[in-house]
């Protein structure tokens, strides 16, 4: 196991990291208290001092974002799309009755974490990143079931490697009996909560040999919702990209993106939808996405008695190639960018 402390910038093998904690210099801390937040400090501590009370510990009162800074080709940081996590974490916040931490404050605090951390940034191709982990807990002397006196807002920063060694490969996925979240619940925010249900469900798909579970609608148990803790997207024999629409369903920043790839890029017609679990027929591609992965194919989906292939269990279909190799070429800055898309640190 890796003794993270004793890690430096000069000892990483950039090529071969995984996706792991590693502890960099920096971190960023700001409390809320008496109505209003402070004015935020870069700190070396890593470590989380909080009242036994907190409501993080017994109430769930916790959120967080996932995000990625990338060295380009001419040395530069950039910041994929920070304004719309800023907003997503907003939302959460709400959600919970948490003080929104703004969004503005948001995106400078990350880029000054990031650049605080600069040394951490993998180079440019490697195919490794500085992954960026803004959250949010409620903290102070509590113990009703009530919000919480006070609260916390950091970001922390990790270089990782890429999720895929060797390339964009398929995995296999197997349909779960257990629910992601309510009808009604807290699904479409990215809260502690949601992940926690879901350890039970992916570790028992991992035992099956299946990369992680599949989440159907909770009301229904007929269509898919979200594969392990990432968004659905498959592409249908006559070229239409097709994703879950559901209260449910965390929005996934890199499925919106694909979204207007798909439609602007790549000619594709774009849709919103159910994508009903015993109609998989439809689609010659299916593929999962979101931060860490970007997008990862899927070669084939257990459900039940029934195993359906998509394109290949070995290959990766070409649609989702090029959807793949658009999004990442515009986050390294080599394939111009939408507009407001990447923020430079």
């Amino acid at each position: 196991m890796m003794n993270t402390e004793a890690v430096t910038p000069e000892t990483l093998d950039w090529e071969n990291l995984g996706f792991s904690y590693i502890k960099t210099d920096y971190r960023y801390v700001s409390y809320w208290k008496d109505g209003e937040w402070d004015e935020g400090e870069l700190t070396r501590d890593n470590q989380v001092h909080i009242s036994e009370g907190s409501t993080a510990l017994h109430y769930g009162q916790s959120c967080f974002e996932g995000m990625k800074a990338y060295r380009a080709a001419d040395g530069s940081i950039n910041l994929f799309r920070p304004y719309e996590n800023a907003e997503r974490m907003k939302r959460s916040c709400e959600r919970l009755l948490m003080p929104a931490f703004p969004v503005e404050r948001f995106v400078e605090a990350v880029r000054e974490t990031v650049e605080a951390n600069e040394q951490w940034v993998p180079p440019y191709g490697t195919g490794s990143t500085l992954y960026i982990r803004p959250y949010m807990i409620g903290v102070g002397d509590n113990i009703g079931v009530r919000a919480a006196p006070e609260y916390l807002f950091a970001i922390f920063v990790t270089p990782v490697g890429p999720y895929f060694k060797g390339g964009l490969t398929p995995s296999d996925f197997v349909v779960t009996q257990y629910d992601r979240a309510a009808p009604y619940g807290t699904g479409a925010s990215k809260v502690g909560g949601n992940y926690g249900g879901s350890l039970l469900p992916g570790t028992e798909a991992k035992k099956r040999n299946f990369s992680d579970a599949i989440y159907l609608d909770p009301a229904t148990h007929t269509k898919i919702e979200e594969v392990g803790s990432a968004n659905f997207f498959g592409i249908t024999h006559d070229d239409k990209f097709i994703t879950p629409k559901s209260p449910s369903i965390l929005p996934s920043i890199t499925k919106y993106s694909l979204m207007y790839l798909a439609e602007h890029r790549l000619g594709l017609t774009v849709e919103e939808g159910d994508v009903y679990v015993d109609q998989l027929d439809r689609f010659k591609e299916a593929g999962a996405c979101g931060t860490a992965a970007v997008i990862s194919p899927i070669g084939g989906i257990q459900y039940g008695d029934d195993f359906h292939v998509f394109y290949s269990e070995t290959e990766v279909g070409p649609v989702t190639k090029r959807l793949y190799n658009e999004l990442i070429g515009i986050q390294y800055g080599d394939i111009a960018a939408p507009e407001n898309w990447v923020v430079k640190v």
